[in-house]
């Protein structure tokens, strides 16, 4: 009997219980949120779908009660505030940390053996803040964001090349930011054949481009943060731990010596199966990537650095 807790009940988090549902990825799922009757009604709308769409998961949706979550496998944590106007990235920082930690705290007290998944933002530093505040093993805390990358990389890619999305490789890695993230177009392909040979400089470079901006792009175009794409990424992530998929996914993950770089979380790809992350794998990456990787690296630490001013650890 496997069971997935979602923690935020907003956009990206129904999103990602909704995919869950849909493709059965698990026995059980629970949403819970800090706002009365929200992951209730939205728990209740999407088992009104079941008949309608075939599926046999069943949803729980609860108002702050972590009991509910207990014996989780895997436990994806949505929860946070977006930046206000006015607002500080100190300040957003210490108001996310503060959820972050607390939300984590609260589901290993029931689910002490759960592989934890990472979205809030500013995600590479609240994953490095839910390792350094728990203890948690480092296999078992994963954070999403090259997950997302990846697949927008991949969306712009196969745009570019009149492609199936689904026949184009690419992955991202590096922190989850505008100008953090490292599409890797040297490992790029289109059905085994390198997209440096298909596409010129200029169209490879506007997909980097692209990539890079590409939530940025989403939130100028909604007025709000995207969330289709990051509740999937999420639920895929999920789908790879529960079902011991193994697959190869970019992801945040606590690095001690692997590319370069130790004590910090960043976007690297993994293996992901049932331990959570099972392996780090090195992409050898030439001194031009290299260099954007530790340059990425700095700007994460910067950050981090962040939650020491502030206390938060």
């Amino acid at each position: 009997m496997s069971k997935v807790t979602v923690v935020g009940a907003g956009n990206v988090g129904a999103t990602c219980v909704n995919v869950l549902l849909f493709n059965e990825v698990a026995d059980q799922i629970v949403m819970l949120d800090v706002k009365e009757g929200i992951a209730e009604g939205k728990a209740l709308d999407m088992l009104q779908t079941a008949t309608l769409l075939g599926y046999d998961s069943t949803i729980v949706g609860c108002t702050n009660d972590y009991a509910q979550t207990a014996n989780s496998d895997v436990v994806v944590i949505t929860s946070g505030l977006p930046r206000k106007p006015g607002m500080t990235r100190e300040e957003l920082i210490g108001v996310n940390a503060g959820i972050v930690k607390s939300v984590v705290e609260n589901l290993l007290k029931y689910s002490p053996n759960a592989i934890v998944v990472i979205v809030s933002n500013p995600m590479d530093t609240m994953t490095y803040l839910a390792l350094k505040a728990t203890g948690i093993a480092k296999n078992k805390l994963i954070g999403m964001g090259g997950t997302l990358d990846s697949a927008r990389f991949k969306c712009y890619l196969a745009k570019a090349l009149n492609a199936n999305p689904n026949e184009v490789e690419g992955l991202v890695i590096g922190g989850h930011g505008d100008t953090t993230m490292i599409p890797l177009t040297r490992f790029a392909s289109y059905k085994g054949r390198p997209v440096a040979d298909i596409l010129d400089k200029a169209t490879l470079d506007k997909v980097v481009a692209d990539t890079m901006v590409g939530g940025a792009t989403l939130t100028g175009l909604l007025g709000t943060s995207a969330w289709y794409a990051p509740g999937a990424a999420s639920a895929y992530l999920v789908e790879s731990i529960i079902h011991d998929q193994k697959k190869i996914i970019p992801c945040c993950a606590f690095l001690e010596g692997e590319y370069g770089q130790s004590d910090i979380c960043i976007g690297v790809p993994t293996v992901i199966g049932k331990n959570g992350i099972e392996e780090i794998i090195d992409y050898k990456l030439n001194a031009e990537e290299k260099a954007l990787f530790d340059k990425s690296a700095a700007a994460v630490r910067a950050t981090n650095d962040i939650l020491k001013e502030i206390k938060a650890l």
